[in-house]
């Protein structure tokens, strides 16, 4: 059996970062090192304001930094000392080239893959923890059998991260089960003992699953697959109830307490983002693809199309309820993580209702507990999103410090991340400060127990899967008052 000692991270990101804290929490007696070319990052990591956003992540980097957790820009001395190395580096969707749109581009992995065999000496466990395509381990064997060292040794281990961002700490410390790939040689299987038993200090062996490298690597994607294809499934049939009069939220219990297909990612929402779901089912199209499996590569790319439909859905009806036209109108909007509980903008469905509203001519005033202000200035500047016109965030967008000025002065208020904060806003306070009539949009459910409320201060309220009818106190109050009506008749109008 190998004894860990020494465990090196390449990628100070929010995979590594994260992953490697609770490491060294549960295994005192290891020294844990992160790396990262990024000094800016390191910096953060070794002060009081953490790059990333994590519920529990500041108090477990404050008990173990120093002691047996290290962050460091020294990534060769890491490698040398360490006994397992993880490879924890960005995996992007390529935007030039081969799969341009669709592949993964391991040009990271494939510069550690070449820094380690460079600096390393003896025997090295190789861990993948990046989100890669299926054989991607290969092309890191390739790489470190060019090596000519007489004395250095590998294997090469799958181990995918299953995290989901607000909620990793807790992910980590009780797991779903672990996974990890590797080869079927004796080889394998020693290097895989030796990674199972860092985790059985916390995880329990029933746990922990050991695979093939290839299924390993195959199960992360299809697992985010499946659970993305979950959330545009109810978001499809928010649609209909939207048409139909029936309420999604109600059709998702129901169908949710069906044991066989149960009640997580059935949440109808303005779509699905992150940093995994469109990249994993965009690299499994691309695989699918270039395997000659069509079908199947339609299949999924459905997934994506349901997605952006929805965002680009709920933008229209934001459009349509306000008179059809929201050039030069002020509206506010409240969240731009694609979560609760992170700082993660990346594929936010937030970016995405931003670019419809200000291709109309909106103003967006923006405001996100946890993201800052260069972030979201940065994700609406992008070429994709502004096109040739970034100088148009600058006119159009403007970030404030909390949500009451957010609102101030505004035509719509637009709720795109389902922060709990969101539920407790004063909204007689907000309503008074909006333009009348004042419009509420809750792209994530969150006011689902308020809509009365709302409406008896006045707001008129639009949500996703459900139409909000008016509550029967207006109605018959407006109808037992005629001699307010104007008495003057409608002017014909031609069409």
């Amino acid at each position: 059996m190998v004894q860990v000692k020494n465990i090196c991270c390449i990628g100070a990101g929010y995979v590594g970062g994260p992953t490697c804290t609770v490491i060294a929490q549960m295994c005192p007696e290891v020294m844990v090192t992160v790396v990262d070319i990024n000094e800016e990052r390191i910096r953060a990591w070794n002060s009081d304001q953490l790059p990333i956003y994590e519920p529990g992540l500041q108090e477990v980097v404050d008990g173990c930094r120093g002691k047996n957790l290290f962050f460091s820009t020294n990534i060769n001395e890491a490698i040398k000392k360490a006994d397992i190395i993880f490879i924890s580096v960005n995996t992007p969707t390529k935007t030039f080239g081969l799969g341009k749109g669709r592949a993964a581009d391991l040009k990271y992995v494939e510069a550690c893959a070449r820094q380690i065999t460079d600096v390393a000496d003896g025997y090295k466990i190789v861990v993948e923890k990046s989100t890669v395509p299926v054989r991607a381990a290969e092309i890191i064997r390739r790489i470190f059998k060019t090596s000519t060292k007489p004395n250095l040794s590998f294997q090469v281990l799958s181990n995918p991260e299953f995290l989901a961002e607000g909620t990793a700490i807790e992910n980590l410390k009780n797991p779903d089960r672990i996974l990890i790939g590797g080869d079927e040689t004796p080889a394998g299987q020693k290097a895989i003992a030796a990674l199972s038993e860092v985790y059985e200090h916390w995880v329990p062996k029933s746990k922990i699953i050991t695979t093939n490298t290839w299924s390993s690597e195959l199960s992360k994607l299809a697992a985010n697959a499946f659970l993305a294809q979950r959330i545009s499934s109810i978001n499809s049939i928010s649609a209909l109830c939207e048409v139909t009069g029936a309420d999604v939220g109600e059709v998702a219990h129901a169908i949710g307490t069906d044991q066989r297909i149960g009640r997580p990612f059935l949440q109808a929402s303005i779509g699905f983002g992150g940093s995994c779901f469109q990249k994993d089912i965009l690299n499994l199209i691309y695989i699918c693809e270039t395997l000659s499996l069509h079908e199947v590569a339609l299949y999924w790319q459905q997934v994506l199309d349901i997605n952006e439909y929805q965002r680009r859905r709920f933008a229209s009806r934001i459009v349509n309820c306000l008179f059809n036209t929201v050039a030069d109108k002020k509206i506010a909007l409240l969240g731009f993580a694609f979560k609760k509980d992170t700082g993660d903008t990346r594929e936010s469905s937030s970016i995405y209702v931003c670019k419809y509203l200000m291709d109309e001519g909106a103003h967006l005033a923006i405001y996100d507990p946890k993201v800052k202000r260069e972030q979201i200035i940065r994700d609406l500047s992008h070429s994709a999103i502004s096109g040739d016109n970034p100088e148009r965030v600058s006119e159009l967008v403007t970030i404030t410090p909390e949500p009451y000025a957010a609102c101030e002065n505004t035509h719509a208020l637009v709720i795109c991340t389902e922060w709990d904060l969101f539920k407790n806003l004063d909204y007689e306070r907000i309503y008074g400060k909006m333009l009348k009539p004042a419009f509420i949009f809750d792209g994530r459910r969150v006011l689902d127990d308020l809509h009365k409320r709302l409406q008896q201060i006045g707001f008129q309220v639009e949500t996703i899967g459900k139409k909000v009818n008016p509550v029967a106190s207006l109605v018959s109050r407006a109808a037992s008052k005629p001699e307010e009506q104007d008495p003057t008749p409608p002017k014909k109008v031609k069409m």
